[in-house]
């Protein structure tokens, strides 16, 4: 019976933390003061890239940018990623912006969030800029 229990219990356990690593979306109010988050997507050969990423919140809505680079290419490609912050991990769409209104409103966000270091990043982002908006 007590193995019956710990069973149980140990069954709870695993199925809880199961969906906590795939709950919905983070309390994005908890992640808007981050300086930097972490992104893991996934590579075309099936290999796991972890980067730490800017993000801004902007009317209670993720966004994350790049330049050219290879997580980017791989979130274009299979348009989710995991996000990581202090409350746990989230498998989440990650919607390329194409609104050029839209993109100019988040860069602003990027721009007032980061200040100079935003200005500097700029010089030495290369190729395309990308914008997406991570959602559930």
């Amino acid at each position: 019976m007590a193995s019956q229990r710990s069973f149980l219990a140990l069954l709870a356990f695993v199925l809880a933390a199961g969906s906590a690593a795939h709950a919905a979306a983070p309390d994005w109010s908890l992640v808007v003061d981050l300086d930097t988050v972490e992104v893991i997507s996934t590579d075309e050969d099936g290999g796991q890239r972890l980067t730490p990423v800017w993000i801004v919140i902007l009317d209670r809505q993720a966004y994350i940018r790049t330049g050219g680079t290879i997580w980017g290419d791989n979130v274009e490609r299979e348009g989710t990623l995991r996000l990581r912050v202090p409350q746990g991990e989230f498998t989440l769409r990650a919607e390329k912006i194409l609104s050029a209104a839209e993109i100019a409103n988040v860069e602003a966000a990027f721009a007032e969030k980061y200040g100079n270091s935003d200005w500097w990043a700029g010089l030495i982002r290369f190729g395309e800029t990308r914008v997406f908006k991570l959602m559930e």
